[in-house]
């Protein structure tokens, strides 16, 4: 079988990759979020210091955490996020034409814009609502 070079930015296409990323995930075994079932329902391990069982869907980004050991990695993400293009596939990536990865690969960017767009917004009214606050401080 011949192993094809994945593009820089596009490892977390392949279940292994998204695997690897959970180091230091408390459900290993004996649980229904294991790494592999949890990369299986298309999530990536990302956490924070106050958040250490955060995961990413890597097509529509959305983030779970608090997770138990019974949760179901797939109901879960079904649940939070019915429309992911990468739900919608029923199939696997390995397994996708070309038209269908064009197609998952621009739900992918448009999520990813779409969430950039939304930080930046929420970043701006944070700043305007300080500069409104000062500007009541000088009694204005």
């Amino acid at each position: 079988m011949v192993k094809l070079k994945v593009p820089p930015g596009l490892e977390v296409y392949l279940k292994e990759h998204r695997v690897a990323t959970f180091v230091d995930w408390p459900f290993v075994s004996d649980c229904a979020c294991t790494p592999m079932r949890m990369a299986e329902a298309g999530f990536i391990h990302t956490p924070s210091e106050n958040a250490p069982d955060v995961v990413q869907c890597f097509v529509c980004f959305k983030e779970l955490e608090g997770w138990e050991p019974e949760d179901d990695p797939m109901e879960e993400h079904r649940s939070h996020s019915p429309n992911c293009a990468f739900l919608a596939l029923q199939k696997d990536i390995a397994d996708l034409t070309i038209q269908e990865t064009l197609k998952l690969s621009k739900e992918r960017m448009v999520n990813l814009l779409e969430k950039e767009f939304n930080l930046k917004i929420t970043q701006r009214e944070k700043y305007a609502a300080n500069v409104r606050n000062k500007i009541h401080s000088y009694g204005y």
